[in-house]
């Protein structure tokens, strides 16, 4: 077991891993209020799409030990209105929706029950995702880890380690459990500017996994592909639409495009939950646009001149025809997405 988590419910608070402070510190926050959670989520202090969907359950938690009222038609008010504000928190992450819509759901059901009741079913639930978001990556690892063939050069970007899930990882967790089985290979690990989350967050997680790897600037997987340096590029969801146009961190498209042109399979990796089915195509998703200043300064060093005007996409979109397969929980999809995740809609 590696000996950190990204978040866990503390008795009557969170504890989560500071990821602003990687690699230099380890440092944890223990929040007690929902707003404390919000801001954790925007600043970034947690990331990762299952990561925030916990982080977005466990706030809710929060929210409602925070009501004070024994009238249930007055708790169920407020405590939408709690989900609401975490919901704004940010756009592109469908687990954070996905999490919150549950928490409505459980309290709508349990809504002949007491107050007190309520606030312990929400705190139970939010602890029960967490076990499963572990046991669902577990199970996507296992699927995804088959993919992974002695002696290959692994391309990846941004961070989909424990980091970036309740626990274990995404195309992280793919690699660390192909590890575990005793497969030996290398990772290539996108810097990925402009806030370094492969520089800072995914090259720490693999020093502690003890798998070999190289940093590179983002720059710099063309020519390794072209090269013949590069097997296999594997990488995380924020959000994917109906017929698997996929939502990832910016670059990713990229990568993409470079993977087909010379001929190198290219997997996304990300539990059902990351599956956005009420929308048709990638063009639906919201991509979230965050402060130039992420682009012209690092650690609040400015990089450019002072009034830089800087674009700041945090996503882009991929489409599905550049995507081999998308490896989940319940196994490994592959085109055409439409048929092939027919079986997982919701039934209208």
């Amino acid at each position: 077991m590696i000996p950190y988590c990204s978040i866990c419910w503390d008795i009557d608070k969170i504890k989560l891993l500071d990821q602003r402070r990687l690699p230099r510190e380890e440092v944890y926050l223990e929040i007690r209020d929902y707003h404390e959670v919000i801001e954790a989520i925007r600043t970034l202090a947690i990331r990762g799409a299952p990561a925030i969907g916990v982080a977005a359950a466990m706030g809710a938690a929060l929210g409602a030990l925070e009501i004070h009222t024994e009238d249930v038609a007055e708790f169920l008010k407020r405590f939408q209105e709690i989900c609401r504000e975490i919901a704004a928190s940010r756009p592109t992450a469908v687990n954070l929706f996905w999490a919150l819509k549950r928490m409505q759901r459980l309290a709508r059901d349990h809504a002949q029950e007491p107050v007190p009741a309520l606030k312990d079913y929400l705190v139970i639930e939010a602890q029960a995702m967490l076990k499963e978001d572990e046991t669902t990556n577990r199970h996507l690892a296992r699927w995804g880890e088959i993919l992974i063939e002695e002696g290959m050069r692994v391309l990846t970007h941004c961070n989909t380690g424990a980091l970036a899930t309740g626990a274990y990882g995404t195309a992280l967790g793919v690699l660390r459990c192909a590890w575990e089985t005793g497969k030996r290979f290398s990772v290539w690990v996108d810097e990925t500017r402009p806030l370094l989350q492969g520089a800072r967050l995914t090259t720490w997680e693999l020093g502690k996994l003890e798998i070999p790897y190289t940093l590179i600037p983002d720059g710099a997987a063309a020519t390794l592909m072209h090269q013949g340096r590069v097997d296999l590029v594997i990488l995380g969801a924020d959000r994917i639409a109906g017929n698997g146009d996929t939502a990832n961190k910016i670059g990713t498209y990229s990568l993409a495009v470079l993977a087909r042109h010379h001929g190198i399979p290219f997997y996304v990796a990300a539990p059902l939950s990351t599956f956005d089915f009420t929308i048709a195509d990638g063009s639906y998703i919201p991509v979230e646009e965050r402060s130039g200043e992420e682009v012209t300064h690092l650690r609040g060093e400015p990089l450019a001149p002072a009034g830089a005007p800087a674009l700041n996409l945090a996503f882009d979109v991929t489409p599905n025809d550049l995507i081999s397969g998308i490896i989940t929980e319940k196994g490994v999809f592959e085109p055409p997405y439409t048929s092939s995740l027919k079986p997982f809609r919701p039934q209208e």
